[in-house]
C-alpha cells in the first residue's frame, strides 16, 4: 500500500472520521463502517483534511483552476480546507456551497460564496458516495448555474458498492453525468490496512460480508 494511503487511513481513525460499528447510511442502508467528516472538528484536523484533497486534486486535475463546490454541511469545510491548501501550493481557486434553504431576503439565493460564471468549471468535494444520492442531489442544485460545467467529484473514500443496479456506485455517476469520480482510498485500500492487525479480524469479516452482498460487480 502507498505511504499516503496508509497516512490517510490513520488520519481518518485519529480524528474519528472512520468507525467501525452498525450505521444507515443515507442510502437506507445497513453498513458496518461509517465515515464521518462532520467528526473532524479542529484546526489541525481541517487543515491535513484539506492537504489530502489538494493532493488529490493535483494528482488528477494538475494546475487547472476550477471552482470548488462543496455540499451542506460537511462538504462546506472541505471546500474551504481544500482551497486553502490548494492556495497554500500555488493554485488559487474560487469555492462556494449551498444552502439548505433558499434565502429570500439579502443578497438571496441558494448558494453562498463565489458564484460560478457561464463557462467556467466546477469540482464537487464531498466526504463519501454510498449508493450517489447526495451527489444526484447536488447536481440537482448546481442545474441552476448556467453554461457551467462539473469537471470532477473528489471524495474521502470509494466504498466500491452497488449503485442504483448491480455497477459501482461511482461508476453509474460517472456515466450519468459524464464526470470522474477519484477517491484518496477505497474499502479495499481500509480492509488491506485493518488486516495488519489480527486485533482487526472482526471488522474485517463484517465489511467483505456486506461487500458480498452490497458490493458492485
Amino acid at each position: 500500500m502507498e505511504s499516503y494511503k496508509r497516512e490517510f487511513i490513520q488520519f481518518l481513525q485519529s480524528a474519528g472520521v472512520l468507525k467501525f460499528g452498525d450505521f444507515t447510511a443515507k442510502s437506507g442502508r445497513k453498513i458496518p463502517y461509517f465515515i464521518n467528516a462532520g467528526m473532524i472538528k479542529t484546526g489541525d484536523e481541517i487543515a491535513k483534511l484539506g492537504e489530502f484533497y489538494a493532493k488529490a486534486y493535483f494528482d488528477k486535475v494538475g494546475n487547472k483552476r476550477t471552482v470548488l463546490y462543496g455540499p451542506a454541511y460537511k462538504g462546506i469545510s472541505i471546500a474551504v480546507s481544500a482551497a486553502v491548501a490548494l492556495s497554500k501550493n500555488g493554485l488559487d481557486v474560487p469555492f462556494f456551497f449551498n444552502r439548505k434553504e433558499v434565502k429570500d431576503h439579502g443578497e438571496g439565493g441558494v448558494f453562498v460564496g463565489y458564484v460560478p460564471q457561464p463557462g467556467e468549471e466546477v469540482v464537487i468535494v464531498e466526504d463519501v458516495i454510498t449508493a450517489g444520492t447526495a451527489i444526484r442531489e447536488s447536481m440537482a442544485i448546481l442545474g441552476g448555474l448556467k453554461d457551467v460545467k462539473v469537471a470532477a467529484t473528489f471524495v474521502m473514500v470509494d466504498r466500491k458498492e452497488k449503485g442504483q443496479g448491480e455497477k459501482g456506485a461511482m461508476q453509474e455517476i460517472e456515466e450519468q453525468f459524464g464526470f470522474p469520480v477519484y477517491s484518496v482510498v477505497d474499502v479495499y485500500d481500509i480492509i488491506e490496512y485493518l488486516e495488519e492487525d489480527p486485533a482487526n479480524e472482526e471488522n474485517v469479516t463484517r465489511i467483505k460480508n456486506y461487500l458480498a452482498v452490497n458490493g458492485a460487480k
